[in-house]
């Protein structure tokens, strides 16, 4: 059954990439009392190659595994790759948890983990997708699917990025987070604010995750821009400049 997969119309699909067989037949047994559709591998290669056959809604893709490991398989698919990535880290090792946001993991989870909060994560991420796709269909033939400020552009209706008409690839949660940035552009917006409000959790503390998500998202700027686009406010969040120089 763990091998197989239906893609049933109205649910969701959740590619799970795993080495550890006994856990991934109770993640398996449980997402799919869940409501959703799992199919699960075992190792990096056949889960990168499932990654680009089907379309999935999420991906949950472990660190540790034969063939390619999780950071591998992130960087096999690439920044133009839609779909979110779960990363499932080792408790505690916050080295493999920077590194997956970095390379694009939407958010991370640490083993070992209970299985509701298993599923608050997976709720979470779906629901910012949602919220993405009723964005662009709200405006796909509005006047104000543009946000324009300091030559960084947003397209709501195609989820386009363009700094100094560059394009820039962006994941789903640094689309997010540019976006509530910008939208209070010249308002500092605090990290455990951004933390609610993207990833639909409280600001733990230690939790980098807002800061390289930022951090990403100032990288891909970084080619193009001669400027500061977004300010770090020490100790409290990020501010998104106008143009002008904020001391």
């Amino acid at each position: 059954r763990i091998g197989t997969v239906e893609f049933h119309v109205n649910k969701k699909h959740i590619l799970l990439i795993d080495d550890d067989h006994e856990l991934a037949e109770l993640l398996v047994d449980y997402l799919t009392q869940q409501g959703f559709s799992v199919q699960c591998c075992f190792d990096g290669q056949s889960g990168l190659e499932l990654a680009f056959k089907c379309d999935y809604d999420l991906i949950l893709l472990d660190v540790m595994m034969p063939k390619l490991n999780g950071f591998e398989v992130l960087k096999a698919l690439g920044s133009e790759y839609k779909t979110p990535v779960l990363m499932l880290t080792a408790k505690g090792d916050d080295n493999d948890k920077v590194r997956g946001l970095e390379l694009g993991a939407d958010d991370y989870l640490a083993k070992p983990f209970h299985h509701q909060e298993l599923l608050a994560r997976i709720k979470s991420i779906l629901r910012r997708i949602n919220i993405v796709t009723q964005q662009h269909q709200q405006t796909a033939s509005g006047e104000n699917s543009i946000l324009a400020i300091n030559n960084i552009e947003l397209n709501h209706a195609t989820r386009a990025v363009t700094c100094h008409t560059n394009p820039i690839t962006l994941t789903g949660t640094e689309y997010q987070i540019l976006t509530m940035l910008m939208e209070h552009h010249g308002k500092i917006i605090a990290k455990d604010m951004l933390s609610e409000q993207v990833l639909s959790r409280k600001l733990a503390p230690f939790d980098r995750s807002i800061d390289v998500h930022v951090s990403n998202i100032r990288r891909k700027f970084y080619p193009y821009c001669e400027t500061e686009k977004i300010k770090t406010v020490r100790g409290t969040g990020y501010l998104f400049l106008t143009g002008e120089v904020v001391n």
